[in-house]
Protein backbone atom coordinates (compact mmCIF):
# COMPACT_ATOMS: atom_id res chain seq x y z
CA UNK A 1 0.00 0.00 0.00
CA UNK A 2 0.89 3.45 -0.29
CA UNK A 3 1.55 6.35 1.97
CA UNK A 4 -1.45 7.58 3.96
CA UNK A 5 -2.87 10.60 2.12
CA UNK A 6 -1.90 13.94 2.83
CA UNK A 7 -4.13 15.85 3.40
CA UNK A 8 -1.41 18.87 3.23
CA UNK A 9 -1.09 18.11 -0.47
CA UNK A 10 -2.12 21.28 -2.28
CA UNK A 11 -5.21 21.03 -4.01
CA UNK A 12 -4.16 22.40 -7.34
CA UNK A 13 -1.52 19.46 -7.58
CA UNK A 14 -2.18 17.68 -10.92
CA UNK A 15 -2.87 13.86 -10.73
CA UNK A 16 -3.73 11.22 -13.63
CA UNK A 17 -6.85 9.29 -12.44
CA UNK A 18 -7.80 7.38 -15.05
CA UNK A 19 -6.06 5.60 -18.05
CA UNK A 20 -7.09 3.15 -20.97
CA UNK A 21 -6.24 1.40 -23.71
CA UNK A 22 -8.08 -0.02 -26.63
CA UNK A 23 -7.36 -2.39 -29.75
CA UNK A 24 -8.77 -4.07 -32.50
CA UNK A 25 -7.37 -7.00 -34.03
CA UNK A 26 -8.62 -9.60 -36.97
CA UNK A 27 -12.02 -7.45 -37.93
CA UNK A 28 -13.10 -7.21 -41.54
CA UNK A 29 -12.44 -3.25 -42.67
CA UNK A 30 -16.16 -3.15 -42.69
CA UNK A 31 -16.98 -3.03 -39.25
CA UNK A 32 -13.86 -2.19 -38.03
CA UNK A 33 -14.16 1.39 -36.41
CA UNK A 34 -12.25 4.58 -37.71
CA UNK A 35 -9.34 6.63 -36.06
CA UNK A 36 -12.04 8.53 -33.85
CA UNK A 37 -14.20 5.29 -32.91
CA UNK A 38 -11.12 3.87 -31.75
CA UNK A 39 -9.38 7.00 -29.79
CA UNK A 40 -12.91 7.44 -28.12
CA UNK A 41 -13.25 3.59 -27.37
CA UNK A 42 -9.94 4.19 -25.40
CA UNK A 43 -11.05 7.20 -23.73
CA UNK A 44 -14.43 5.41 -22.67
CA UNK A 45 -12.33 2.75 -20.98
CA UNK A 46 -9.94 5.66 -19.35
CA UNK A 47 -13.34 6.95 -18.31
CA UNK A 48 -14.72 3.62 -16.59
CA UNK A 49 -11.14 3.23 -15.09
CA UNK A 50 -11.31 6.23 -12.55
CA UNK A 51 -14.67 4.48 -10.93
CA UNK A 52 -16.91 7.57 -11.89
CA UNK A 53 -17.35 7.45 -15.38
CA UNK A 54 -20.44 9.72 -15.54
CA UNK A 55 -19.64 12.49 -13.27
CA UNK A 56 -15.84 12.54 -15.12
CA UNK A 57 -16.94 12.93 -18.28
CA UNK A 58 -19.59 15.37 -17.91
CA UNK A 59 -16.24 17.73 -15.52
CA UNK A 60 -13.85 17.06 -18.81
CA UNK A 61 -13.40 21.16 -19.74
CA UNK A 62 -10.34 19.81 -21.83
CA UNK A 63 -9.87 17.63 -24.45
CA UNK A 64 -6.56 16.93 -26.40
CA UNK A 65 -6.80 15.18 -29.70
CA UNK A 66 -2.90 13.36 -30.37
CA UNK A 67 -2.63 14.07 -34.20
CA UNK A 68 -3.26 10.42 -36.60
CA UNK A 69 -0.80 9.88 -39.18
CA UNK A 70 -2.94 10.49 -42.33
CA UNK A 71 -3.02 14.16 -41.28
CA UNK A 72 1.01 14.13 -39.86
CA UNK A 73 2.73 14.97 -43.38
CA UNK A 74 1.48 18.09 -45.01
CA UNK A 75 -0.34 21.09 -44.87
CA UNK A 76 -2.78 21.58 -45.08
CA UNK A 77 -4.55 18.41 -44.36
CA UNK A 78 -4.47 15.86 -46.90
CA UNK A 79 -6.90 14.27 -48.73
CA UNK A 80 -8.40 11.14 -46.91
CA UNK A 81 -9.84 7.96 -49.64
CA UNK A 82 -12.17 7.42 -46.91
CA UNK A 83 -12.65 10.62 -45.28
CA UNK A 84 -11.84 12.01 -41.83
CA UNK A 85 -13.34 13.60 -38.82
CA UNK A 86 -13.12 17.16 -39.68
CA UNK A 87 -12.69 18.35 -35.57
CA UNK A 88 -11.02 15.61 -34.59
CA UNK A 89 -11.41 16.69 -30.82
CA UNK A 90 -15.51 16.90 -31.01
CA UNK A 91 -15.47 14.07 -32.54
CA UNK A 92 -14.14 12.25 -30.00
CA UNK A 93 -15.90 14.07 -27.06
CA UNK A 94 -19.55 13.77 -28.66
CA UNK A 95 -19.21 9.81 -28.63
CA UNK A 96 -17.97 10.23 -24.53
CA UNK A 97 -21.05 12.26 -23.99
CA UNK A 98 -18.79 15.13 -22.94
CA UNK A 99 -18.57 19.11 -24.08
CA UNK A 100 -15.06 20.20 -23.25
CA UNK A 101 -14.70 24.12 -23.54
CA UNK A 102 -11.08 23.27 -24.37
CA UNK A 103 -10.01 21.02 -27.34
CA UNK A 104 -6.96 21.00 -28.66
CA UNK A 105 -5.82 18.48 -31.87
CA UNK A 106 -2.20 18.23 -31.10
CA UNK A 107 0.81 18.61 -33.94
CA UNK A 108 2.92 15.86 -34.70
CA UNK A 109 5.36 13.73 -33.16
CA UNK A 110 5.88 11.26 -30.61
CA UNK A 111 6.85 13.32 -28.15
CA UNK A 112 3.76 14.95 -27.96
CA UNK A 113 1.27 12.48 -25.69
CA UNK A 114 3.89 13.41 -22.74
CA UNK A 115 3.90 17.32 -23.86
CA UNK A 116 0.42 17.79 -23.88
CA UNK A 117 0.25 16.06 -20.44
CA UNK A 118 2.62 18.42 -18.81
CA UNK A 119 0.47 20.99 -20.79
CA UNK A 120 -2.49 20.21 -18.99
CA UNK A 121 -0.87 19.47 -15.87
CA UNK A 122 0.55 23.26 -15.85
CA UNK A 123 -2.94 24.42 -16.90
CA UNK A 124 -4.98 22.54 -13.45
CA UNK A 125 -2.51 23.77 -11.24
CA UNK A 126 -3.03 27.35 -12.60
CA UNK A 127 -6.97 26.82 -12.04
CA UNK A 128 -7.24 27.15 -15.84
CA UNK A 129 -8.89 24.32 -16.29
CA UNK A 130 -10.31 21.39 -13.46
CA UNK A 131 -10.25 18.26 -15.85
CA UNK A 132 -8.45 17.25 -19.06
CA UNK A 133 -8.61 14.17 -21.07
CA UNK A 134 -5.03 13.57 -23.60
CA UNK A 135 -6.59 11.04 -26.25
CA UNK A 136 -5.46 9.53 -29.13
CA UNK A 137 -6.25 6.59 -32.30
CA UNK A 138 -5.21 5.01 -35.44
CA UNK A 139 -6.85 2.72 -37.94
CA UNK A 140 -4.28 2.06 -40.09
CA UNK A 141 -4.32 -1.53 -40.45
CA UNK A 142 -7.99 -1.18 -41.16
CA UNK A 143 -7.21 1.57 -44.27
CA UNK A 144 -4.73 -0.77 -45.50
CA UNK A 145 -6.59 -3.43 -45.79
CA UNK A 146 -9.41 -1.88 -46.98
CA UNK A 147 -7.11 -0.16 -50.11
CA UNK A 148 -5.67 -3.70 -50.60
CA UNK A 149 -9.49 -5.63 -50.54
CA UNK A 150 -11.03 -2.66 -52.31
CA UNK A 151 -13.53 -1.95 -49.31
CA UNK A 152 -14.78 2.05 -49.57
CA UNK A 153 -15.59 3.14 -45.97
CA UNK A 154 -16.76 6.54 -45.10
CA UNK A 155 -14.60 8.07 -42.17
CA UNK A 156 -16.44 11.81 -42.82
CA UNK A 157 -18.08 13.57 -40.31
CA UNK A 158 -18.02 17.15 -39.90
CA UNK A 159 -18.61 19.22 -36.68
CA UNK A 160 -18.35 23.30 -36.91
CA UNK A 161 -17.31 23.47 -33.26
CA UNK A 162 -14.73 25.73 -32.25
CA UNK A 163 -11.40 23.85 -31.79
CA UNK A 164 -7.47 24.46 -31.97
CA UNK A 165 -5.40 22.98 -33.94
CA UNK A 166 -1.62 22.97 -33.35
CA UNK A 167 -0.68 21.84 -37.19
CA UNK A 168 2.04 20.37 -38.15
CA UNK A 169 4.53 21.67 -36.20
CA UNK A 170 8.44 22.63 -36.43
CA UNK A 171 9.77 21.79 -39.80
CA UNK A 172 11.98 18.66 -39.20
CA UNK A 173 14.41 18.49 -43.20
CA UNK A 174 14.73 20.47 -45.85
CA UNK A 175 13.76 19.82 -49.76
CA UNK A 176 17.57 19.03 -49.70
CA UNK A 177 17.80 16.82 -47.12
CA UNK A 178 14.69 14.94 -48.69
CA UNK A 179 15.90 14.34 -51.93
CA UNK A 180 18.81 12.84 -50.55
CA UNK A 181 16.18 10.49 -48.44
CA UNK A 182 16.53 12.04 -45.38
CA UNK A 183 13.35 12.59 -43.32
CA UNK A 184 12.06 8.98 -43.96
CA UNK A 185 12.15 7.23 -40.50
CA UNK A 186 12.89 4.09 -41.93
CA UNK A 187 16.15 5.79 -43.78
CA UNK A 188 16.85 8.24 -40.95
CA UNK A 189 17.30 5.62 -38.16
CA UNK A 190 20.24 3.36 -39.69
CA UNK A 191 21.98 6.79 -40.30
CA UNK A 192 22.64 6.95 -36.46
CA UNK A 193 22.82 3.00 -36.13
CA UNK A 194 25.91 2.89 -38.56
CA UNK A 195 27.58 5.39 -36.61
CA UNK A 196 26.97 3.52 -33.19
CA UNK A 197 28.24 0.16 -35.23
CA UNK A 198 31.24 1.82 -36.39
CA UNK A 199 32.19 3.43 -33.10
CA UNK A 200 31.84 -0.17 -31.17
CA UNK A 201 33.62 -1.24 -34.37
CA UNK A 202 31.33 -4.13 -34.84
CA UNK A 203 30.77 -6.11 -38.48
CA UNK A 204 27.80 -6.33 -39.45
CA UNK A 205 26.70 -9.96 -38.33
CA UNK A 206 28.03 -8.68 -34.79
CA UNK A 207 25.71 -5.79 -35.14
CA UNK A 208 22.75 -7.42 -35.98
CA UNK A 209 23.31 -9.81 -32.83
CA UNK A 210 23.89 -6.78 -30.77
CA UNK A 211 20.59 -5.37 -31.90
CA UNK A 212 18.88 -8.53 -31.28
CA UNK A 213 19.68 -8.90 -28.02
CA UNK A 214 18.81 -5.65 -27.34
CA UNK A 215 15.26 -5.81 -29.21
CA UNK A 216 14.43 -9.70 -27.74
CA UNK A 217 13.43 -8.47 -24.17
CA UNK A 218 10.91 -6.00 -25.67
CA UNK A 219 9.44 -8.48 -27.95
CA UNK A 220 8.79 -10.66 -24.77
CA UNK A 221 7.17 -8.09 -22.95
CA UNK A 222 4.74 -7.76 -26.29
CA UNK A 223 4.04 -11.30 -26.00
CA UNK A 224 2.13 -11.16 -23.07
CA UNK A 225 0.68 -7.97 -23.59
CA UNK A 226 -2.98 -8.21 -24.64
CA UNK A 227 -3.00 -4.87 -26.22
CA UNK A 228 0.19 -6.14 -28.47
CA UNK A 229 -0.66 -5.92 -32.73
CA UNK A 230 2.87 -7.99 -33.30
CA UNK A 231 3.64 -9.97 -30.02
CA UNK A 232 4.21 -13.06 -31.41
CA UNK A 233 7.84 -14.49 -29.67
CA UNK A 234 10.55 -14.19 -31.57
CA UNK A 235 14.08 -15.34 -30.32
CA UNK A 236 17.36 -13.14 -30.35
CA UNK A 237 18.91 -15.25 -33.43
CA UNK A 238 15.00 -14.41 -35.53
CA UNK A 239 15.73 -11.22 -35.15
CA UNK A 240 19.54 -10.90 -36.09
CA UNK A 241 18.87 -13.64 -39.13
CA UNK A 242 18.11 -11.90 -42.46
CA UNK A 243 15.44 -13.83 -44.52
CA UNK A 244 13.35 -13.57 -47.02
CA UNK A 245 10.38 -12.47 -44.64
CA UNK A 246 12.67 -10.64 -42.06
CA UNK A 247 14.43 -9.21 -45.36
CA UNK A 248 16.30 -5.67 -44.98
CA UNK A 249 14.74 -2.58 -45.06
CA UNK A 250 17.53 -0.18 -44.37
CA UNK A 251 21.19 -1.45 -43.47
CA UNK A 252 21.62 -2.63 -40.90
CA UNK A 253 17.96 -2.74 -39.99
CA UNK A 254 15.59 -5.98 -40.95
CA UNK A 255 12.21 -5.78 -40.89
CA UNK A 256 11.75 -6.38 -37.00
CA UNK A 257 13.99 -3.97 -36.19
CA UNK A 258 11.49 -0.76 -37.83
CA UNK A 259 8.48 0.37 -35.95
CA UNK A 260 5.69 -0.85 -36.84
CA UNK A 261 2.76 0.81 -37.72
CA UNK A 262 0.02 -1.07 -39.67
CA UNK A 263 -2.37 -0.93 -35.89
CA UNK A 264 -5.31 -0.31 -34.77
CA UNK A 265 -4.87 1.02 -31.14
CA UNK A 266 -6.29 3.80 -29.30
CA UNK A 267 -5.10 5.40 -25.65
CA UNK A 268 -5.98 7.76 -23.31
CA UNK A 269 -5.05 9.04 -19.69
CA UNK A 270 -7.64 11.85 -17.53
CA UNK A 271 -5.68 14.05 -14.85
CA UNK A 272 -7.47 16.46 -12.86
CA UNK A 273 -6.55 18.45 -9.40
CA UNK A 274 -6.40 16.34 -5.89
CA UNK A 275 -9.04 18.81 -4.73
CA UNK A 276 -11.60 17.62 -8.28
CA UNK A 277 -10.44 14.15 -7.69
CA UNK A 278 -11.77 14.74 -3.87
CA UNK A 279 -14.54 15.82 -4.90
CA UNK A 280 -15.99 13.71 -7.49
CA UNK A 281 -14.61 11.12 -4.60
CA UNK A 282 -12.11 9.21 -7.28
CA UNK A 283 -10.41 6.47 -5.16
CA UNK A 284 -7.29 7.45 -3.92
CA UNK A 285 -5.75 3.90 -5.30
CA UNK A 286 -6.49 5.48 -8.50
CA UNK A 287 -4.03 8.59 -7.86
CA UNK A 288 -0.72 8.69 -10.19
CA UNK A 289 1.52 11.68 -10.05
CA UNK A 290 3.68 13.54 -12.56
CA UNK A 291 6.31 13.60 -10.37
CA UNK A 292 8.58 14.88 -12.52
CA UNK A 293 8.78 15.99 -16.42
CA UNK A 294 10.63 18.11 -19.37
CA UNK A 295 10.76 18.91 -22.51
CA UNK A 296 13.42 19.45 -24.93
CA UNK A 297 14.81 19.69 -28.58
CA UNK A 298 18.33 18.61 -30.86
CA UNK A 299 18.90 20.50 -33.82
CA UNK A 300 16.32 20.23 -35.69
CA UNK A 301 17.59 19.09 -39.07
CA UNK A 302 19.37 15.85 -39.03
CA UNK A 303 21.91 17.28 -41.28
CA UNK A 304 22.94 19.68 -38.35
CA UNK A 305 23.11 17.74 -35.32
CA UNK A 306 26.51 17.49 -32.95
CA UNK A 307 26.93 14.08 -34.18
CA UNK A 308 24.96 10.61 -35.06
CA UNK A 309 26.16 8.27 -31.65
CA UNK A 310 24.57 10.93 -29.15
CA UNK A 311 21.30 12.78 -28.09
CA UNK A 312 22.19 15.32 -25.73
CA UNK A 313 18.55 16.99 -25.79
CA UNK A 314 17.34 13.54 -24.70
CA UNK A 315 20.02 13.62 -21.93
CA UNK A 316 19.36 16.94 -20.13
CA UNK A 317 15.75 16.87 -20.92
CA UNK A 318 15.43 13.06 -18.45
CA UNK A 319 17.58 14.36 -15.96
CA UNK A 320 15.85 17.73 -15.56
CA UNK A 321 12.36 15.05 -15.19
CA UNK A 322 14.17 13.02 -12.66
CA UNK A 323 15.81 16.21 -10.55
CA UNK A 324 12.26 17.64 -10.96
CA UNK A 325 10.83 14.29 -9.11
CA UNK A 326 13.44 14.40 -6.70
CA UNK A 327 14.64 10.65 -7.78
CA UNK A 328 17.61 9.54 -9.20
CA UNK A 329 17.87 6.90 -12.08
CA UNK A 330 18.44 4.06 -9.92
CA UNK A 331 15.11 4.79 -8.01
CA UNK A 332 13.17 4.24 -10.75
CA UNK A 333 11.76 0.15 -11.15
CA UNK A 334 10.43 0.68 -14.13
CA UNK A 335 11.09 2.19 -17.93
CA UNK A 336 9.46 3.03 -21.07
CA UNK A 337 12.02 4.00 -23.14
CA UNK A 338 10.79 5.34 -26.22
CA UNK A 339 11.69 2.50 -28.93
CA UNK A 340 10.99 2.96 -33.01
CA UNK A 341 14.25 2.06 -33.82
CA UNK A 342 17.19 0.16 -31.94
CA UNK A 343 19.59 3.13 -32.06
CA UNK A 344 17.04 4.89 -30.52
CA UNK A 345 17.05 2.67 -27.35
CA UNK A 346 21.01 2.62 -27.30
CA UNK A 347 21.16 6.14 -27.25
CA UNK A 348 18.88 6.70 -24.78
CA UNK A 349 20.59 4.07 -22.37
CA UNK A 350 23.61 5.82 -23.10
CA UNK A 351 22.48 9.36 -22.65
CA UNK A 352 20.89 8.38 -19.21
CA UNK A 353 23.66 5.92 -17.89
CA UNK A 354 21.41 3.03 -18.27
CA UNK A 355 22.87 -0.50 -19.16
CA UNK A 356 20.84 -1.86 -22.49
CA UNK A 357 20.25 -5.20 -20.38
CA UNK A 358 19.32 -3.80 -16.86
CA UNK A 359 17.45 -6.16 -15.05
CA UNK A 360 14.35 -3.97 -14.65
CA UNK A 361 13.75 -4.33 -18.55
CA UNK A 362 13.46 -0.88 -20.57
CA UNK A 363 9.37 -1.25 -21.42
CA UNK A 364 6.41 -1.42 -20.03
CA UNK A 365 4.42 -2.27 -23.60
CA UNK A 366 6.65 -4.36 -25.79
CA UNK A 367 7.98 -1.13 -27.89
CA UNK A 368 7.13 -0.16 -31.25
CA UNK A 369 8.42 -2.59 -33.30
CA UNK A 370 6.48 -5.71 -31.64
CA UNK A 371 3.72 -3.85 -29.49
CA UNK A 372 3.08 -1.25 -32.62
CA UNK A 373 3.64 1.91 -33.74
CA UNK A 374 -0.16 3.84 -33.68
CA UNK A 375 1.87 7.04 -34.86
CA UNK A 376 1.99 10.14 -32.71
CA UNK A 377 0.16 8.30 -29.77
CA UNK A 378 2.65 5.23 -29.17
CA UNK A 379 3.76 7.15 -25.98
CA UNK A 380 0.31 7.72 -24.76
CA UNK A 381 -0.02 3.62 -24.29
CA UNK A 382 3.87 3.28 -22.10
CA UNK A 383 2.20 5.84 -19.65
CA UNK A 384 -1.17 4.18 -19.66
CA UNK A 385 0.38 0.80 -19.51
CA UNK A 386 2.89 2.36 -16.73
CA UNK A 387 -0.23 3.82 -14.56
CA UNK A 388 -1.54 0.13 -14.27
CA UNK A 389 1.93 -1.42 -13.48
CA UNK A 390 2.48 1.30 -10.81
CA UNK A 391 -0.81 0.84 -9.12
CA UNK A 392 0.29 -2.46 -7.97
CA UNK A 393 3.40 -1.50 -7.06
CA UNK A 394 2.50 1.95 -4.87
CA UNK A 395 5.43 2.82 -4.05
CA UNK A 396 7.42 2.62 -7.26
CA UNK A 397 8.52 5.10 -9.46
CA UNK A 398 8.37 5.03 -13.02
CA UNK A 399 10.42 6.61 -16.35
CA UNK A 400 8.87 7.20 -19.52
CA UNK A 401 11.10 8.99 -22.56
CA UNK A 402 9.24 10.35 -25.48
CA UNK A 403 10.69 10.72 -28.92
CA UNK A 404 9.08 13.11 -31.60
CA UNK A 405 10.85 13.13 -35.42
CA UNK A 406 14.20 11.53 -35.53
CA UNK A 407 15.98 11.73 -32.11
CA UNK A 408 14.90 15.26 -32.42
CA UNK A 409 12.34 16.23 -30.14
CA UNK A 410 12.21 14.85 -26.00
CA UNK A 411 9.25 14.57 -23.73
CA UNK A 412 9.91 12.63 -20.47
CA UNK A 413 7.92 12.27 -17.65
CA UNK A 414 8.60 9.97 -14.05
CA UNK A 415 5.27 8.60 -12.15
CA UNK A 416 4.79 6.75 -9.25
CA UNK A 417 1.56 6.67 -6.97
CA UNK A 418 3.54 8.59 -3.95
CA UNK A 419 1.92 11.92 -2.96
CA UNK A 420 4.24 14.60 -4.17
CA UNK A 421 6.89 15.63 -1.40
CA UNK A 422 6.30 19.40 -2.09
CA UNK A 423 4.33 21.78 -4.57
CA UNK A 424 4.22 20.75 -8.39
CA UNK A 425 6.48 22.95 -10.52
CA UNK A 426 7.10 22.73 -13.81
CA UNK A 427 11.11 23.08 -14.35
CA UNK A 428 12.46 25.71 -16.61
CA UNK A 429 13.19 23.75 -20.12
CA UNK A 430 14.21 27.07 -21.59
CA UNK A 431 17.27 26.69 -19.65
CA UNK A 432 18.41 23.51 -21.06
CA UNK A 433 17.22 24.10 -24.42
CA UNK A 434 19.61 27.31 -24.00
CA UNK A 435 22.27 24.87 -23.34
CA UNK A 436 21.77 22.13 -25.83
CA UNK A 437 21.71 25.17 -28.83
CA UNK A 438 24.64 26.43 -27.24
CA UNK A 439 26.53 23.03 -28.52
CA UNK A 440 29.53 23.13 -30.98
CA UNK A 441 27.59 22.01 -33.93
CA UNK A 442 29.06 21.89 -37.82
CA UNK A 443 28.73 23.56 -40.39
CA UNK A 444 26.47 22.26 -43.07
CA UNK A 445 26.58 22.84 -46.94
CA UNK A 446 24.13 21.95 -49.59
CA UNK A 447 27.10 22.56 -52.55
CA UNK A 448 30.01 20.31 -51.66
CA UNK A 449 32.79 19.89 -53.80
CA UNK A 450 35.77 18.07 -53.27
CA UNK A 451 38.07 15.45 -51.31
CA UNK A 452 35.74 13.94 -48.48
CA UNK A 453 35.03 11.41 -46.20
CA UNK A 454 32.04 9.49 -45.19
CA UNK A 455 30.86 10.48 -41.30
CA UNK A 456 27.87 7.75 -41.63
CA UNK A 457 25.98 6.03 -44.43
CA UNK A 458 23.21 3.25 -45.03
CA UNK A 459 21.65 1.14 -47.73
CA UNK A 460 18.01 1.55 -48.80
CA UNK A 461 16.41 -1.90 -50.49
CA UNK A 462 13.36 -2.42 -51.87
CA UNK A 463 11.41 -6.17 -51.25
CA UNK A 464 14.60 -7.24 -50.22
CA UNK A 465 16.86 -5.63 -52.58
CA UNK A 466 19.65 -2.90 -52.54
CA UNK A 467 18.00 0.16 -54.39
CA UNK A 468 19.87 3.22 -53.00
CA UNK A 469 22.84 4.69 -50.73
CA UNK A 470 22.47 8.19 -48.61
CA UNK A 471 26.02 9.58 -47.26
CA UNK A 472 26.82 12.00 -45.02
CA UNK A 473 29.97 13.20 -44.89
CA UNK A 474 32.34 16.13 -44.38
CA UNK A 475 34.52 17.99 -46.59
CA UNK A 476 38.53 17.27 -45.97
CA UNK A 477 39.20 20.91 -46.80
CA UNK A 478 36.47 23.03 -44.58
CA UNK A 479 34.96 20.23 -42.40
CA UNK A 480 31.91 21.32 -43.52
CA UNK A 481 29.16 18.04 -43.52
CA UNK A 482 27.23 17.73 -46.53
CA UNK A 483 24.37 14.59 -47.78
CA UNK A 484 24.93 12.77 -50.80
CA UNK A 485 24.35 9.84 -52.73
CA UNK A 486 26.30 7.39 -54.24
CA UNK A 487 26.01 5.80 -57.66
CA UNK A 488 23.47 3.10 -57.79
CA UNK A 489 25.30 0.49 -58.78
CA UNK A 490 25.28 -3.73 -57.36
CA UNK A 491 28.87 -4.08 -56.44
CA UNK A 492 28.69 -0.89 -55.19
CA UNK A 493 25.63 -1.63 -53.13
CA UNK A 494 27.12 -4.83 -52.12
CA UNK A 495 30.56 -3.49 -51.00
CA UNK A 496 28.96 -1.18 -48.58
CA UNK A 497 26.76 -3.43 -47.27
CA UNK A 498 29.96 -6.35 -46.89
CA UNK A 499 32.15 -3.37 -44.85
CA UNK A 500 31.59 -0.78 -42.85
CA UNK A 501 32.89 2.68 -45.04
CA UNK A 502 32.35 5.12 -42.03
CA UNK A 503 36.03 6.78 -42.73
CA UNK A 504 35.94 6.25 -46.58
CA UNK A 505 37.33 8.65 -48.84
CA UNK A 506 36.22 9.80 -52.03
CA UNK A 507 34.89 12.84 -53.84
CA UNK A 508 31.62 14.98 -53.67
CA UNK A 509 30.59 16.90 -56.15
CA UNK A 510 26.57 18.31 -57.76
CA UNK A 511 25.21 15.80 -60.07
CA UNK A 512 21.91 17.80 -61.10
CA UNK A 513 19.67 18.39 -58.38
CA UNK A 514 21.47 16.02 -56.23
CA UNK A 515 25.27 15.27 -54.34
CA UNK A 516 26.97 12.64 -55.48
CA UNK A 517 30.03 10.52 -53.41
CA UNK A 518 32.56 8.53 -55.62
CA UNK A 519 34.64 6.33 -52.94
CA UNK A 520 38.62 6.57 -53.98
Amino acid sequence: MKDEPDKTLPPSTPVLIGAGQFMEKGKSPSVSLPPMGIAAAAGQRALDDTGAPKQVAAALDALVSVRIFPDSWNRPRDPNPFGRAENPPFAIASRLGAEPELSIYGNVGGNTPQKYINEMAVRIVRGEIEMAMVVGGEALKTAQLAVREGIDLDWQEQDNRAFEDRGIGESLSTPHEFAHGLGVPIQTYPLFENALRHRDQHSLQSHLAAMASLMQPFNAVASQNPYASYGEPRSAQELATVTAENRFICLPYPKWMNAMDGVNQGAAVILTSVAKARELDIGEDKWVFLHGCSEANERLLVSERLNYSSSPALGMNTRQALAMAGKTLAEMECFDIYSCFPSAVAIACEELGLACDDPRGLTVTGGLPFFGGPGNNYSLHGIASMVEKLRRKPYAFGLITANGGYLTKHASGVYSCQPLASEWQLPDSDSIQREVDSLDYPVFTETPQGDATIETYTVCFKRGEPVRSIVIGRLLTTDERFVANTAAEPQLFDDLIKHDWIGRRGQVRQCGELNLFEPV
